[in-house]
């Protein structure tokens, strides 16, 4: 009769252990289910985020060369500004009979 118990508690614990087994291997199995959904998630919003990086390059180039523009245009205008200068100043030395002055004549 000793024997049968013994063999009936090793059976019980078997069964006992075959069951931990197959709840583990299911926990097992929703953990690596869960560490890949995780992952796809994380990889999708990291090339969300490298998208939106590559648009703000994108923008910041184009502020860049409209501003370059925009110092172009700046310049040359002062370029403008200084040469209509100089030739007003240029016929401001001129008499009225067309002498140009250069600045020893008495007054």
């Amino acid at each position: 009769m000793r024997k049968i118990v013994i063999a009936a508690t090793a059976a019980v614990a078997a069964l006992s252990l075959a069951a931990c087994s197959e709840k583990t291997q299911d926990a097992a199995s929703d953990t690596a289910t869960s560490a890949a959904n995780d992952f796809s998630e994380a990889a999708e919003d990291v090339g969300d985020k490298v998208g939106d990086i590559g648009a703000q390059a994108s923008e910041a180039a184009d502020n860049t060369k409209d501003a370059a523009k925009d110092a172009l245009k700046k310049a040359e205008k002062t370029t403008d500004d200084i040469a209509a200068d100089a030739e007003k100043a240029a016929a401001d030395v001129t008499d009225a009979e067309g002498t140009p002055h250069d600045g020893t004549e008495q007054h």
